[in-house]
């Protein structure tokens, strides 16, 4: 997957990140090399010293086999006990079936012959000048290649797509029509795997299939088949035929090229090459079975089973398998043809309130998102519902890393731009040790020239832009699952643009964020909403107006179905919805917090005495938000309840005080 570097003095063009040279060149004007030699020599930062590059190197090329898996758990923030990929499962998978040396060597010739050629135009392009002018041609024809070299290579391409730290814009632009356009197999083939999955002939189980493919993709395709014992539609995802064998061989390929570049890809991505492919291993063979997707589907389901605003398929996982998986089928509208959603009477603004909330309340609160949202995979339901269909491919965000990434939002919001770049490394950007000096004048610049345009023109795309500008020249390595994150976040900003030109993403986004950090109940939300209410050692009383009301905002427009012009009064008394913005539990730890912690206390004090004054107006201004959100009686009762905690806590404060002044 990744491919030969060369070194920085290197003046062949090349497509990918800047000092690389994979497997294909970055286009660049021949009468201009020796400038752009200088230019590269200014503009190229390097982030990291050469003692912790060097002491990496050292240790990235000690041969430990599992040390990238290690490194990438550690990110993660999580222990996996047992795994479906390691070095050692594909080396045993590809070296002990018959015939592996020669279906390797093979394999080999085939990859070299297709990209030295392809490789041997890109140099022919630079040398008689007329690489940029040819720039869409040989991007298309790279798509080309990807998808006749196969499965693993198209998802390699599907991988690139989305990382601007590897390759650059325009060609990853057009890898990402990959994500649709894959040539499906013939339905014998199709229908033979359904069966012997099954164990039973097709008419036993389905009294009607469909005779052409409702959708294909690199490792599979559906159908679409009524059941006979019940007569409910379903959809079935068939594996393509002999492509376990495949994907293992040309993962092993990947990983032994990967290993003698260890050395230039730790100095010029900030993380070793194994690192890189044991990471697109790891996600390209879960997608690959089909029982683990029947599993996302049941945390999915489980995970929205409250939310009268989602639709998740049911699985019928009695007909499935490692190779098939039959689900129920979404008749929905397709999120790219508003027409049609405003005749079904769903109200747009309000189908795109309950995209963006089910989107961060699967990125923020679960921890599981759908990693590919792309028009295919999200639906329009006639009763004012979205529904999501494809959960092969979805990412998991450990509590530790969504707890980062708030720290990132409060960071960016307090603009706090050496914390913003540290979050970086905490969450595996950039490698341990790195200095961030350089980035932080980056960071600061994306972000203020973002922010300050306001609601009205901030979009996820904008900032994208100017953060692959940052990735592609500076060391910083994007992390599979935060390519996701991003992919999934333009995706769905992308729908909402084709549905509303005008939508304003972040105006839906922060009502749900307020609500997230005035209401959630883990203490470390908590703290994170202490460090945006203050900045600069001062108590922000706008700030916390803003967020009461946007927090309300959001519970107001949740407690219904913001989709449905004509609301379904059933639905609502079915299901459990929040009609008011329970602050219960952020009094009892504001109570709590006021009484146990001294520095919390000073602070409180001293926000209510600013500017040698008392702050009763903003006191009361913040009541009159809140009051018809709160019962009195019932807060108070918690309260009282919660006392002998606070009791406890403020004698164990109070002894550890007197200790240490000892």
């Amino acid at each position: 997957m990744d491919s030969i570097y060369a070194s920085s003095s290197c003046t062949v063009p090349h497509l990918l990140r800047r000092d690389t040279l994979l497997l294909l060149p970055r286009t660049l004007n021949l009468s201009a090399s020796s400038a752009l030699q200088r230019t590269k020599r200014a503009r190229r930062v390097r982030i990291s010293s050469s003692a912790a590059t060097n002491g990496a190197v050292s240790r990235a090329l000690q041969g430990v086999t599992n040390t990238a898996l290690e490194q990438l758990d550690i990110e993660r923030g999580v222990c996996i006990p047992f795994r479906k990929y390691s070095p050692e499962i594909v080396r045993n998978n590809v070296l002990e079936s018959r015939g592996s040396t020669l279906s390797l060597m093979l394999r080999g010739v085939e990859i070299v012959w297709n990209l030295g050629l392809y490789w041997s135009n890109l140099v022919y392009d630079f040398l008689v000048g007329r690489d940029e002018e040819v720039v869409p041609y040989r991007a298309r024809q790279l798509r080309n290649l990807l998808c006749d070299l196969g499965p693993s290579f198209i998802k390699a391409g599907q991988v690139l797509a989305n990382r601007p730290d590897i390759i650059r814009e325009d060609y990853m632009n057009e890898l990402c029509i990959l994500q649709d356009d894959v040539p499906s197999f013939p339905n014998q083939i199709a229908f033979r795997i359904i069966e012997e999955d099954l164990g039973q002939p097709l008419e036993a189980v389905f009294s009607k299939i469909s005779s052409e493919t409702i959708a294909a993709a690199s490792l599979g395709q559906v159908y679409r088949a009524t059941l006979r014992a019940t007569g409910e539609d379903v959809a079935i995802k068939v594996q393509r035929p002999g492509i376990e064998p495949i994907i293992y061989r040309d993962l092993f390929l990947f990983r032994t090229l990967a290993s003698f570049l260890n050395g230039i890809s730790i100095q010029k991505l900030g993380c070793n090459a194994e690192l890189i492919v044991d990471e697109f291993g790891e996600k390209l063979l879960e997608e690959l079975d089909y029982t683990l997707e029947a599993r996302n589907l049941e945390d999915f389901l489980e995970n929205f089973k409250n939310d009268p605003t989602v639709k998740i398929p049911r699985v019928y996982k009695q007909f499935s398998g490692p190779r098939v998986l039959v689900m129920e089928w979404i008749d929905g509208i397709r999120c790219t043809n508003p027409q049609a959603i405003k005749e079904a009477g769903i109200d747009v603004d309000g189908f795109l309130t309950i995209g963006v909330s089910a989107a961060l309340r699967q990125l923020l609160e679960f921890g599981l998102f759908h990693g590919d949202p792309h028009p295919g995979n999200i639906f329009a339901m006639r009763d004012g519902r979205i529904a999501y269909v494809d959960f092969g491919n979805v990412a998991v965000l450990s509590q530790q890393n969504k707890q980062i990434l708030i720290d990132a939002v409060v960071h960016a919001v307090n603009e706090d731009y050496a914390e913003m770049a540290n979050d970086f490394t905490r969450l595996g950007f950039l490698s341990p040790g790195t200095d961030v000096n350089p980035i932080i004048p980056a960071l600061e610049a994306i972000w203020q020239n973002s922010a300050g345009k306001g609601l009205s023109d901030f979009n996820f795309r904008s900032v994208t832009g100017k953060f692959n500008q940052l990735v592609y020249n500076y060391p910083i390595r994007i992390p599979e699952r935060f390519s996701l994150v991003i992919r999934s976040l333009l995706t769905q900003e992308g729908i909402c643009f084709t549905l509303k030109p005008d939508f304003k993403f972040l105006e839906v986004a922060y009502p749900y964020v307020a609500k997230r950090l005035l209401t959630d109940p883990n203490p470390a939300l908590r703290e994170r909403l202490i460090q945006v209410l203050f900045k600069d050692g001062l108590f922000q009383w706008k700030r916390l107006e803003n967020l009461i009301v946007l927090a309300k905002e959001n519970v107001a427009k949740m407690s219904n179905n913001p989709a449905l012009k004509v609301k379904d009064t059933q639905i609502q008394r079915d299901l459990k919805v929040e009609r008011k913005l329970d602050l219960t539990d952020t009094i009892k730890d504001g109570a709590r917090l006021f009484f146990v912690d001294e520095g919390i206390r000073r602070q409180l004090l001293l926000a209510l005495t600013e500017d040698s004054k008392l702050h009763i107006e903003e006191l009361v201004d913040v009541y009159r938000l809140v009051e018809d959100q709160i019962d009195i009686p019932s807060v108070a009762v918690e309260v009282a309840r919660d006392l002998p905690t606070v009791v406890r806590d403020l004698l164990l404060s109070w002894s550890e005080s007197i200790l240490s002044d000892r």
